[in-house]
């Protein structure tokens, strides 16, 4: 028998809601990793003498090791629940950072980052908390699976500038070893509301038995293919800001602090923006809110380039993020309502993760177009271009969509 809305511990339940704001401070909590390195990366650039790109290269393994890791962690909580990734994670995360402080070179640096912070830390608070939160809604899943996917936005509004404000007082070192106990201390024990198993989930069956029905009537794989090819190319678009944005204040003479402000305005906005773009995707459907949201994307992208001066680029920022902030998480419904639950925890693990390696290689990207071109006017160029390839994917699958139940 289905589980009953609001049962007791059940889906839709009260228990559910408090079980997702644990998840939602987690992955605040948790996605530090993603955030301090590009407040970090002057700082950090300017001790190791090295080139932009070099730089970023931190990032980028962080990203790409995040990326891996989603897939790793989605694999672990299939089997035996989320909790178990949610608690490696959190120990990998701290001895990270305080790993992190003791670098002797950016090699070493950006090598930690990328094994303890992203392929073993960071991720863990993600894709599989964002997987787990679909399992136990059902009438509100998109706005539940938005706000559990927020939880690295909340992480970008809040880290930026108490990152930025660390290093100004102690120092990236002292900062980073704060940061690794922080982490331990709170995310231990928010880890154990998640220690109860989800509800059991029932598929709905094809008319006449067979295999389970799917609103889009693609297998699971071609779907995956598509959806992983959408996130790398909407999110190699997305990094250029995010990314960038403190270097390119440093270079326009406003100064760190500034950026970070300007990221956590962006970021902000983001939260907003997933949270009302989960209230669309309520009532519009999945594959509609994907092509709604990238095309807003490439608006906002388009802004940075006729604006560059202090006030348009906090509105600029601003803009951006309350536009793209819906995409992440409609990956995570679209899946949820077309493969088994028992595949959720990994299936969505890859799309995410898809969209963290489009991160990690547009942050890599913009770096080295500024260091061709001593300008980020190119990087943003091809950061519209690549976002095209997500519009003209969530287009065809718009089409394709039929009147087939999801599964449940």
């Amino acid at each position: 028998m289905p589980v009953a809305d609001h049962a007791e511990g059940g889906v839709d339940s009260r228990y559910a809601w408090m079980r997702l704001a644990a998840a939602v401070l987690l992955s605040t909590l948790g996605g530090v990793g993603l955030w301090s390195i590009v407040v970090a990366l002057p700082a950090v650039q300017a001790e190791f003498g090295t080139a932009r790109a070099d730089a970023a290269l931190p990032y980028t393994l962080t990203t790409l090791g995040f990326a891996a890791g989603g897939i790793l962690m989605g694999k672990l909580a299939d089997r035996f629940g989320v909790l178990a990734p949610v608690l490696l994670g959190t120990v990998c995360l701290a001895l990270g950072y305080i790993l992190a402080a003791q670098a002797g070179s950016m090699t070493q640096f950006a090598v930690i980052h990328g094994a303890l912070i992203g392929l073993l830390g960071s991720c863990a608070t993600f894709g599989p908390v964002v997987a787990d939160t679909s399992l136990w809604f059902r009438r509100r899943r998109g706005f539940a699976v938005s706000l559990a996917a927020s939880g690295n936005y909340f992480a970008g509004a809040f880290w930026p500038p108490l990152v930025q404000a660390g290093i100004a007082e102690y120092g990236w070192r002292q900062t980073h070893v704060m940061i690794g106990i922080a982490c331990l201390v709170l995310m231990l024990p928010l880890a154990l509301v998640l220690r109860r198993p989800a509800p059991r989930q029932d598929a709905p069956m094809a008319v006449g038995g067979g295999a389970p029905s799917s609103p889009l009537g693609l297998a699971p794989n071609t779907l995956q293919v598509l959806l992983a090819i959408a996130g790398v190319a909407c999110c190699i678009a997305m990094a250029m800001p995010q990314v960038h944005i403190v270097a390119y204040c440093v270079d326009l003479g406003y100064g760190p602090a500034r950026g970070a402000e300007m990221l956590s305005v962006m970021l902000a906005f983001g939260v907003i923006s997933r949270l009302l773009f989960g209230v669309i995707l309520d009532r519009i459907g999945s594959v509609a809110t994907l092509l709604l949201s990238s095309s807003l994307q490439a608006v906002a992208l388009a802004l940075f380039l006729p604006f560059d001066g202090l006030v348009s680029l906090y509105v600029v920022s601003a803009i951006f993020g309350l536009f793209q902030g819906g995409i992440v998480s409609t990956y995570a419904v679209i899946v949820r309502e077309n493969v088994p639950a028992k595949e959720v925890g990994v299936r969505v693990g890859i799309a995410l993760s898809a969209t963290l390696v489009g991160m990690a290689i547009g942050g890599w990207m913009s770096g080295l177009a500024f260091d061709l071109t001593g300008s980020y006017r190119a990087a943003v160029v091809n950061g519209i271009a690549w976002n095209g390839v997500t519009i003209a994917i969530a287009g065809w699958l718009v089409l394709r969509r039929r009147a087939r139940p999801a599964y449940a």
